[in-house]
């Protein structure tokens, strides 16, 4: 069984969610969370207790106050590669950005390998269901290319801009899904 609360915050309304355990899920979007959490028995309940210490991490970070989530019970579920890159956007200090190609060196030293493919790292970043809590907003592309956030570039940079990330060294990309319209 998933619990779940809406959680209303400065990016617009918040879906999480936890099991008996941990959390599981915060979704930028009700309609992500709806389809990431398939087919399993959900249940509105914001008065859970680990929905409730979600929340308060939640308005702390919005707060500016740098929660950090050693504290938090943390089940994303994922493959074994997704679960490595999980823990490496984990890494990431608050306020701070690192590439794709930083993570995919780092997996592949994890991983005993001679390279990891980028692609490969953006995949399980973009798959990350414990969006804004493991960081996948301080990921960029190559050349500080504001590329690849599943909520939008516009709260990519909202919530890099709420860590005092300086933002002038960063572009949006020209070209694909992610370009400036």
């Amino acid at each position: 069984m998933l619990y779940t609360s809406s959680c209303p915050s400065p990016l617009g309304e918040l879906t999480l969610a936890c099991d008996d355990e941990a959390l599981v899920g915060l979704w930028l979007e009700r309609e992500t969370a709806r389809e990431a959490m398939g087919g399993a028995p959900v249940e509105e309940k914001p008065d859970a207790p680990l929905l409730k210490l979600g929340r308060q991490w939640l308005d702390a970070y919005f707060a500016g106050k740098r929660p950090g989530i050693g504290a938090l019970p943390l089940a994303p579920a994922g493959t074994p590669f997704q679960q490595l890159i999980w823990s490496l956007l984990r890494a990431i200090p608050y306020g701070e950005c690192v590439t794709y190609g930083a993570i995919a060196r780092e997996a592949a030293l994890a991983l005993h390998k001679e390279r990891m493919s980028s692609r490969a790292v953006g995949g399980a970043v973009g798959r990350n269901p414990l969006s804004i809590i493991i960081p996948c907003h301080r990921v960029v592309g190559a050349r500080g290319n504001l590329t690849g956030y599943g909520g939008g570039i516009a709260r990519k940079i909202r919530l890099l801009e709420l860590e005092g990330v300086d933002m002038r060294r960063f572009s949006l990309p020209r070209r694909g899904k992610y370009a400036e319209r």
